[in-house]
């Protein structure tokens, strides 16, 4: 069992990335976000992105209601949808989702966050982020033994039943490890963990199971992140996890091959 995740950023060549899908043999989930289409889509709605910074320097989406919507709209429609089209039409019988469907993902929501603007520290109130705390297989599971492909996006859906923005690489950790997957690959913009992030030769090819904390002092912004997942995995049961490059011909055999950043 493989889960991979794709990112959302404006570099990923998602064609060329998806027309490698059909070459893997073994059942898998694919997890997508959609962060670069969202950003152009709120611009263009008049509801302009606000990113802010946490007290411990973690960036993230400050999510209010409206943003849910545009949110909803874009991850679950068109990035979702337009996903499934494209592998449909290499052959592959994939079934768009989000983690809110089913109750597939469910957490809590944090009604409010403490960040830090302009040097100053804020409460922003009616954010519609949250946290996984439970995973339901049975629909996924359900389509991977019908021959389906899963195709899964946040948002997630809280105790009280309202859509919440959750970090998709942690819904691939938290789905991987549901499901018993073997190994958890997280594509991006980069070629993986890199020690200088404007050197791509800088690649840290290989990391350690005890040499994780390492590897947070070299990660900057996201890619703190993706090693904490990949940390959290690891003490769950997955036995491998793969950062790698989704600009790449061929990118899913290179990184089952050992390209990019592998851990474990």
């Amino acid at each position: 069992m493989l889960v991979i995740k794709i990112g959302g950023s404006k570099g990923v060549d998602l064609d060329r990335f998806l027309d490698d899908v059909p070459s893997v043999s073994e059942p898998m989930v694919l997890v997508h976000g959609a962060n670069y289409e969202m950003d152009q889509v709120s611009e263009q709605l008049g509801h302009p992105p606000r990113i802010v910074t946490s007290s411990t320097g973690q960036k993230s989406r400050y999510t209010d209601r409206r943003t849910m919507e545009v949110f909803m709209m874009v991850y679950c429609g068109k990035a979702n949808k337009t996903i499934v089209e494209m592998l449909q039409s290499l052959g592959v019988n994939a079934v768009g989702l989000s983690a809110l469907d089913g109750g597939i993902a469910r957490g809590r929501r944090k009604p409010q966050i403490r960040v830090v603007e302009d040097g100053r520290p804020k409460v922003l109130r009616g954010d519609y982020a949250g946290s996984i705390e439970s995973v339901d297989t049975k629909l996924v599971t359900l389509l991977l033994e019908n021959g389906y492909l899963p195709v899964l996006t946040p948002p997630a859906i809280s105790h009280e039943g309202e859509a919440i923005n959750v970090d998709g690489d942690k819904l691939a950790m938290e789905l991987a490890v549901a499901l018993g997957a073997d190994k958890l690959v997280i594509f991006s913009d980069t070629p993986g963990l890199m020690r200088d992030v404007s050197d791509e030769s800088s690649l840290i090819s290989r990391i350690d199971r005890d040499e994780i904390g390492q590897a947070m002092e070299v990660a900057q912004g996201r890619a703190k992140k993706k090693v904490l997942a990949a940390r959290e995995a690891l003490e769950r049961g997955i036995g491998q996890v793969v950062f790698a490059d989704g600009r790449v011909e061929g990118a899913i055999r290179k990184a089952l091959a050992g390209a990019g950043t592998v851990i474990g």
